[in-house]
């Protein structure tokens, strides 16, 4: 029985907090796959459970589905990804209904991606708009940002004045775009700091499985692949077998030291793999009670 549903005081409770992400199916494709493996990862304990929007923003209403069962059928406090770049304010209260009604108090606000044909007039421009509507309504809110730099912003310094605009609407915690060297982590979280963001940063580590993955991730996210990871990727990406151990045995390690080094709480992009997840948990085992 979940006795606690909201993320900001879930992190500051825990000495070591370790949360999964999941994705819905896409539209039209089959739910029963995803809600099998999400009730697989609820039996590893997860701290809470993020649920994305969906591929290129759609499918929301899976999102809210499985965002409902994870908390209401499985225990598990969860967070439920909402974007706004495509949505007007109409949609987005119907979304907020939706919330409310499935009794999710957690929401990732997210501008999203833009579609070519997005119209010039619109509701809703950046995530920090979404922020100061749902901010008043008793939301638990979250925000994304990246440690190294959104790939649409030209340098580090103005999207951290980006992000601050959208803390001061109202987060209580940002999630970190996936790193690689946690050396970036901790600079970012200096920057931050310095900037006068003193939300909790919880650090989003992608254990990387699949060698033939990782070129298309990294190109998306604007992720850097400091030459150790490279070297690994290089050596085992074409043995599944083989970056399977070493993807989890990296994610283990990159995790150890971040908890070492004093950061609280670590998010898992699960790529809704299970096996992945309980691998890392188990190599966790007397850090993470």
């Amino acid at each position: 029985m979940v006795t606690n549903y909201n993320i900001r005081d879930i992190i500051a409770s825990s000495t070591h907090s370790v949360s999964f992400e999941v994705f819905p199916p896409k539209r039209d494709t089959p739910m029963e796959p995803v809600m099998a493996a999400v009730e697989e990862l609820s039996k590893i304990k997860p701290s809470f459970m993020s649920v994305t929007y969906g591929a290129g923003g759609g499918a929301n209403t899976n999102t809210i589905h499985l965002a409902e069962h994870v908390q209401k059928q499985c225990g598990v406090p969860v967070l439920a990804h909402l974007t706004c770049l495509t949505s007007n304010r109409e949609k987005i209260n119907d979304e907020i209904s939706s919330l409310k009604k499935a009794g999710i108090e957690n929401v990732l606000c997210l501008r999203g991606d833009a579609p070519s044909d997005i119209s010039q007039t619109r509701d809703f421009k950046y995530a920090s708009d979404l922020v100061r509507i749902m901010k008043p309504l008793g939301f638990c809110l979250g925000g994304a940002c990246y440690p190294e730099c959104h790939p649409e912003c030209d340098h580090l310094e103005k999207d951290i004045e980006h992000l601050k605009q959208k803390v001061d609407a109202g987060l209580d915690f940002l999630t970190t775009q996936m790193f690689f060297d946690n050396n970036v982590y901790f600079r970012y979280l200096a920057h931050l700091r310095n900037a006068g963001i003193t939300i909790p940063v919880i650090a989003g580590i992608m254990p990387v499985t699949n060698g033939k993955q990782i070129a298309r991730i990294c190109k998306i996210s604007g992720t850097l692949l400091p030459p150790r990871f490279r070297a690994i990727v290089d050596r085992f990406g074409d043995d599944p077998a083989s970056m399977l151990s070493a993807g989890v045995a990296y994610a283990t390690e990159q995790i150890v030291d971040l908890f070492a080094d004093g950061v609280k709480a670590v998010h898992l992009y699960t790529m809704n793999k299970p096996e992945v997840a309980k691998r890392i948990m188990d190599n966790l085992k007397g850090i993470v009670k």
